[in-house]
């Protein structure tokens, strides 16, 4: 927040060094300020670290979806292996099928041409050439034997070659299933390994970040360090309270009232780039008007140079050198003597 500019040209200058007390009464950070540059960078951190993690929980889920994946893929190439297998057996069994129902019908007809040659094959003729009933009911009984065992062997040729010819069309269906299965899996694996990449070299970014901020933040709080050394040192050879010493006691005469006081450490220029120094205090001008002299018990002499958003009423914001002597001050109740 810029510092009010009260008409006495002392009142600017004033202004002017408390210009950085009431940016952070405000809760406000100047982007040169070090000091801030780098609590804003471990803000980044903090949640650079938050959206690693995340993305590491999903890179677990990927490479559990992953190994589920491969193992489907890897299951699917067995089955399909044992389908190829079954389909050789099948076929070699269909051929073996063929060659013995074409040696079946082979030897069929040769006994046919057999028969036809010898003249044995009319019933009749082989009852009027027996010499006897029983060689006559033998020889028919033997060519019905022959007639049933032709008939039976090709009968079972014809249903081995349907069997077949039926297991190898299921086993074609159950391939094409497989084949599409198969592909769907590889698909999937595929895509995995896209989103896992991919995942990956976010998580690689969001390090390489951290990284990058952690040696800014390393920079950026030697910066702070130097600057609040350099403050203290200034600071230090000031009168009043300003170098550490007890303040001296209260002015004889004025007014007092009892006010909130916070204590801050703000390092580096004010909004004029006056640097900030011990004695500027940030006021409510309809309580305390500005330029106005105060005396604060445990901080010594200051003057109100400067308002604040959040400073309102009975309350007062106090510069300290160093965030070690803010922190001691905290806030407390103090009656201040005006003058």
């Amino acid at each position: 927040m810029r510092a009010s500019c009260p008409s006495r040209p002392a009142r600017v200058a004033l202004a002017g060094l408390a210009a950085g007390v009431s940016l952070l009464a405000s809760g406000g950070a100047r982007a040169d300020d070090p000091a801030s540059q780098a609590s804003a960078l471990r803000a980044d951190n903090t949640s650079l670290a938050t959206r690693s993690q995340q993305v590491l929980l999903r890179l677990y889920s990927l490479k559990t979806r992953l190994a589920q994946s491969q193992a489907r893929v890897q299951g699917l190439e067995e089955q399909g292996a044992r389908l190829e297998r079954e389909t050789d057996s099948a076929q070699r069994q269909l051929a073996i099928a063929r060659s013995d129902m074409a040696s079946a019908h082979s030897q069929l007809g040769a006994r046919l041409r057999q028969l036809y040659v010898e003249g044995d094959v009319d019933p009749l003729a082989v009852l009027l050439g027996a010499e006897s009933l029983d060689d006559a009911l033998s020889a028919l009984d033997g060519l019905n034997r022959l007639a049933e065992q032709d008939r039976t062997i090709i009968e079972q040729l014809t249903k081995a070659k349907e069997s077949l010819r039926t297991a190898l069309t299921r086993l074609a269906t159950r391939r094409a299933e497989l084949r599409a299965a198969l592909d769907e899996a590889k698909d999937a694996n595929a895509n995995l390994l896209r989103v896992q990449a991919q995942q990956s070299a976010y998580l690689g970014s969001l390090r390489r970040q951290q990284d990058l901020n952690r040696s800014q933040i390393a920079n950026l709080s030697a910066q702070a360090a130097a600057s609040e050394q350099q403050s203290e040192d200034v600071s230090s050879g000031g009168g009043g309270g300003g170098g550490g010493q007890p303040p001296g006691p209260p002015p004889a005469s004025g007014s007092k009232v009892t006010v909130s006081s916070t204590g801050y450490c703000l390092t580096g220029t004010t909004a004029i780039g006056i640097p900030v120094a011990w004695g500027v205090v940030a006021v409510d001008p309809s309580f305390i008007p500005l330029g106005t002299r105060m005396f604060v018990p445990g901080y010594g002499e200051g003057v109100a140079a400067d308002t604040g958003s959040a400073v309102k009423g009975a309350t007062i914001d106090l510069w300290f050198p160093s965030c070690a002597r803010a922190l001691a001050w905290g806030r407390r109740t103090v009656t201040i003597t005006l003058h």
